[in-house]
């Protein structure tokens, strides 16, 4: 096993696959099957690929790595008789073959050449090209002559209402531009913008079907005047239309019904079964156990009585009312109750409210084996306000050489959907639409003649949602940190320098920060490229050394302040990561991804607390080394198998490319190249050659190359990836670059989720 031909192995693998393959097994006689269907056009600048694509009826069987139809593979591997179980299963994992269909292409064409004149080609000509082949096969090219273009020249608008008008010639808001191409969907969101926009002032009968544009294209020269006016219903139905649909309407009451689902038609009809609570024109119409109270539904309704109808109001409450955790769906509508005046009934269904999880694991670390087991409970509305209270615990024990090893723990944490803070008012809180998280945490381990450790954890945070951007605060975090270390365990790895002292020594973290996300995904256009951030900063101990200094504590003798007789820490840290998805269909698509990270120690610290180091290796990092083991820099381990604790940094820096490709039925495969380290931002005698420097760390950056497999589970993600070794910083310069891999430089992950 020490020169593994493994990379000879994968490549028989597919070769034997692509071989027994007969693509054309189970087309019909007089059919074919088919091969390739292209759009060919020019300008791709203003007309993304992605775009056009979608407008095709009928595409080939999907091809990994753009190269290989496995699915239809796979299917073609079956019998023709399906009552056979295994002819039955080999269909149903792989992909039927698509059969030429000329209707479809003809379909296609005729949707492409409107598509094409939409965007201003209105000269736009499609050609199919259909080549037969003798192996019945068949390539289609969709050939896009667009011919010259037609641009916008001059745009007016031509409204007499004059608060209407105003919307539509705002310039800066306005996504028509001088010049543009004449694009249909572009004027069309424009209609949008204003119609929406209008709604918000009390319009509630008005919609884009109202506006309506004039073109003028006489001039010849493939310039268009445009004028955006309103339809003239005076001359169909009188003025009476034009007042009806000017008409500004106000929100008299806001009436909530919440009820179980079952029996909701009927509660609403039987009086003796509810209950109603009132409150500023805000009514709650439910049983007379509450399944809300009145209170946390105002809270999370923007549309108040008293007030002008808005749209984007009613889009907010149902965004925020769908976020709270016992509600199941929401219902919003309207009827006009006096002259202008509407009344507002929001219907709303609950989910259940508890659930328990129990989950039973096997562990294996180091040689040792053992079982863990985790329970779970949730509470999605405990006071009635949609308040989530979530309990976890987790008993684990493994045998380790004749004792048992232990640990345990308990989580907590109360989540309030309502920003929680002093002397802010009322509307602020409601507009910033916060969540504040309590938490808490206790957990104890005890490792046979080494130590045992206590962590009590305690934290308030506030989390919210803004658009793409998801952000969160930790205004604060602690953490209080004991160890009982065993005099053996001392004299063999702290006191001979192999283990940082300071990992386990008690330690105190008191922390604030912030993280935020952003996702640029948009459902509506899954091929499109987008990216994908994360990013976080964070510092400890600065309110402490602050109070510490205008005191005038008294240093201990290694010039370092104390808290209950322990070493607070004290530290900055930041990290940031970022993605981006080439996508060039439903099945294939390239994955970049970069990663930065520093947290730099000072004042009353000397090192980062080990929790909140950096660290290199693993399923989500270079994937040809283990968890935990790459760096520092080129540091070398001092441990076998086991975790060597010096293997953790202050920087770390990782960058990774991936190709990842449908397959079949659930199966998805991926090829990736991985680079990166960490370092540490001092001199430590116990990490020798760790510490980042400009002149030296390129030579440091460890590379990796491997492959992959996942299993989508729409609900998760489940990752096979094997990582080998191509540059390893760790070895002596003649040395470093790997050409022929041997066994012990692969390394093996099993994951949920993608690694970014």
């Amino acid at each position: 096993m020490k020169n593994f031909p493994f990379h000879i192995a994968v490549w028989l693998l597919v070769a034997v696959t692509l071989l027994s393959c007969n693509q054309t097994k189970y087309v019909p006689a007089d059919e074919y099957l088919l091969n390739r269907a292209k759009v060919e056009y020019s300008n791709k600048k203003d007309i993304p690929e992605d775009e056009v694509q979608s407008y095709l009826r009928q595409t080939p069987n999907n091809r990994v790595f753009g190269l290989w139809k496995m699915g239809l593979g796979i299917y073609n591997w079956s019998g023709l008789d399906t009552a056979k179980w295994l002819n039955e299963k080999l269909r149903k994992i792989g992909e039927e073959p698509v059969i030429y269909d000329d209707q479809l292409t003809s379909v296609s064409a005729q949707q492409l050449q409107l598509f094409f004149r939409n965007k201003g080609y209105f000269n736009a000509v499609v050609e199919t090209k259909v080549k037969k082949a003798p192996n019945k096969k068949v390539d289609v090219r969709y050939v896009v002559k667009e011919n010259k273009p037609y641009y916008l020249n001059n745009y007016s608008v031509n409204i007499r209402n004059r608060e209407l008008s105003a919307i539509a010639t705002d310039t800066a808001r306005s996504v028509i531009r001088p010049h543009m191409l004449f694009d249909a969907d572009v004027l069309n969101s424009e209609r949008d913008r204003i119609a929406g926009k209008f709604r918000q002032s009390g319009y509630y009968n008005f919609n884009k079907e109202l506006l309506s544009y004039t073109a003028d294209s006489t001039m010849n020269n493939h310039q268009v005047n445009l004028s955006l006016g309103f339809r003239d219903f005076s001359r169909q139905s009188g003025d009476s239309s034009i007042r009806f649909f000017f008409k500004k309407y106000s929100i008299r009451n806001v009436i909530f019904y919440a009820n179980s689902e079952a029996n909701l038609a009927s509660d609403l009809n039987s009086v003796q079964n509810l209950d109603t609570v009132s409150k500023n024109n805000y009514v709650l119409i439910g049983p007379k156990k509450k399944i809300l109270k009145l209170d946390a539904l105002i809270f999370n309704t923007y549309i108040t009585p008293g007030t002008e109808y808005n749209d984007a109001m009613v889009q907010k409450t149902y965004s925020s009312l769908n976020t709270l955790p016992p509600v199941k769906y929401v219902n919003i509508s309207f009827r006009e109750v006096k002259d202008s005046l509407l009344d507002c009934y929001i219907t709303i269904m609950p989910t259940k409210y508890m659930s328990l999880s129990t989950e039973v694991e096997a562990t294996y670390t180091n040689g040792y084996w053992g079982m863990a087991g985790n329970v779970s409970y949730l509470h999605r509305n405990i006071f009635k306000g949609a308040e989530s209270l979530s309990l976890s615990t987790r008993v684990a024990y493994e045998l380790q050489d004749q004792v048992w090893a232990k640990e345990w723990g308990i989580n907590a944490g109360l989540k309030v959907p309502r920003f929680i803070f002093p002397f802010l008012s009322y509307d602020y809180k409601k507009n910033i639409h916060a969540s504040t998280t309590f938490l808490e945490s206790f957990s104890y381990q005890s490792i046979p003649n080494e130590f045992e450790t206590q962590n009590i954890g305690l934290g308030m945070k506030y989390t919210w949602i803004k658009q793409r951007y998801q952000h969160a605060f930790d205004l604060f975090d602690l953490n209080y940190v004991t160890f009982n270390i065993s005099d053996n365990f001392k004299d063999e790895y702290l006191n001979t320098g192999i283990f940082n002292k300071y990992y386990y020594s008690d330690h105190f973290i008191m922390r604030m920060g912030y993280s935020g996300t952003y996702n640029g995904f948009n459902s509506s256009r899954p091929l499109r490229n987008y990216s994908t951030s994360r990013y976080s900063v964070e510092a400890a101990g600065n309110s402490l050394y602050l109070l510490n200094k205008l005191i005038g504590t008294i240093r201990e003798s290694d010039g370092s302040y104390k808290l209950f007789n322990i070493r607070y820490s004290q530290y900055a840290k930041a990290e940031y990561n970022v993605t981006y998805n080439q996508i060039f269909d439903q099945s294939n698509r390239f994955v970049y991804h970069a990663g930065l990270g520093i947290g730099i120690p000072y004042g009353n610290a000397d090192v980062i607390p080990y929790e909140k180091r950096f660290y290199s290796g693993g399923a989500n990092s270079v994937r040809g080394w283990g968890e935990s083991k790459l760096g520092p820099g080129v540091y070398k381990r001092t441990t076998g198998t086991a975790r060597d604790y010096n293997q953790a940094g202050d920087i770390k820096l990782d960058l990774n490319m991936e190709y990842r490709t449908k397959m079949i039925w659930k199966l998805e495969g991926a090829f990736f190249v991985d680079a990166g380290n960490i370092w540490t931002i001092k001199k430590y005698d116990e990490q020798e050659g760790g510490q980042f420097q400009f002149g030296t760390f390129l030579n440091q950056i460890a590379i990796a190359y491997g492959a992959g497999l996942r299993f989508d589970f729409k609900f998760f993600i489940l990752r096979f990836d094997m990582g080998v070794k191509l540059k390893d910083p760790t070895l002596a310069r003649q040395e470093q670059w790997i050409v022929q891999p041997v066994w012990n430089d692969l390394a093996f992950h099993f994951a949920i989720g993608y690694p970014f």
